[in-house]
């Protein structure tokens, strides 16, 4: 590809933009949801610690201005979600959160000046080793953050907690700081990795997104489903709330003078039962002998 530093400042503006909004997404859905359940602390503290070694070696390499300053707002931003993480699911009050934030950007900011001098002198002296450690371990540290959100996919079986425009947007920077890289007079191998990385990285998450979220949505609407069944049948207490309310109890008298006999001991005989409930119409001999024996039967039933 032929040199263009438009085009190379065009692409790198854009990676810068994108890298400078790719955590806002993700922090507006922490605060929204007041969670971060499946977000990775690790994962947002390594990928903002990255902006101390990207940082070293975009200023020390003379990169673009863009190119500068996207570590810089990356890291922010990044570190801005990872103290969202303490907040919300570790339950670490405002202020202390706030001072964690402050104190975090206040360490990377220093030794990444005082890195930027070391590696300086180094290059000053033809010694690019330096350079190179700063280069690689932009690489490792990008890596090294992948895997404890992917244990985290592995552990509940989903992507949840991170925002697919996090990703998406992740995923544009990459592209567009690679392009950036390709209109340069030379690329940087190192450089060109680390952003290759990054495309790649976010590519997979996305993927387990697509391939996981639904099987996970299929779970529980079928554990909903066995819940709604299980809550249909009855709840079984003690013996006595047993026998009290799970059977009705038979009724063989509900006449009050004749609990009262009952009570006492008194011994009483069918005739005495249902001599006061027999029909008191006259001329309904046959309907009270009918009657006095379909009493007799529910009477001998229950007992």
């Amino acid at each position: 590809m032929p040199v263009n530093p438009v085009l190379e400042n065009v692409f790198g503006t854009l990676g810068t933009v994108c890298w400078c909004v790719l955590f806002v997404p993700q922090a507006w859905k922490s605060w929204r949801d007041k969670s971060t359940y499946g977000l990775s602390p690790l994962m947002v503290l390594l990928w903002s610690s990255c902006a101390l070694p990207l940082g070293v070696y975009n200023i020390a390499s003379s990169a673009n201005i863009p190119l500068i300053l996207q570590p810089q707002l990356f890291g922010t931003v990044g570190a801005i979600c990872w103290v969202q993480c303490l907040y919300y699911e570790k339950h670490i009050s405002f202020e202390r959160s706030l001072l964690i934030l402050v104190a975090f950007l206040a360490v990377i900011g220093g030794l990444q000046v005082a890195f930027v001098f070391a590696v300086r002198h180094a290059l000053a002296e033809g010694n690019e080793r330096p350079l190179q450690f700063f280069g690689v371990m932009t690489v490792v540290t990008i890596y090294a953050g992948v895997i404890p959100q992917l244990y985290e996919i592995w552990k509940i079986k989903e992507v949840a907690g991170l925002s697919l425009v996090f990703m998406i947007v992740d995923i544009l920077g990459g592209v567009f700081s690679t392009l950036s890289l390709v209109f340069n007079k030379s690329i940087d191998p190192l450089l060109a990795f680390s952003y290759i990385s990054v495309i790649v990285l976010n590519s997979f998450i996305i993927l387990l997104y697509i391939i996981l979220n639904p099987l996970a949505a299929r779970r529980r609407q079928r554990e909903a489903v066995m819940a709604g069944v299980s809550s249909t049948s009855p709840v079984i207490g003690n013996s006595s709330e047993k026998n009290e309310g799970a059977y009705p109890q038979p009724q063989i008298l509900s006449d009050a003078s004749l609990n009262a006999e009952v009570e006492t001991g008194t011994h009483l005989t069918v005739v005495d039962i249902l001599g006061e409930q027999t029909p008191e119409e006259p001329g309904k001999e046959e309907n009270a002998e009918e009657y006095c024996g379909q009493k007799a039967n529910e009477v001998c039933s229950a007992v």
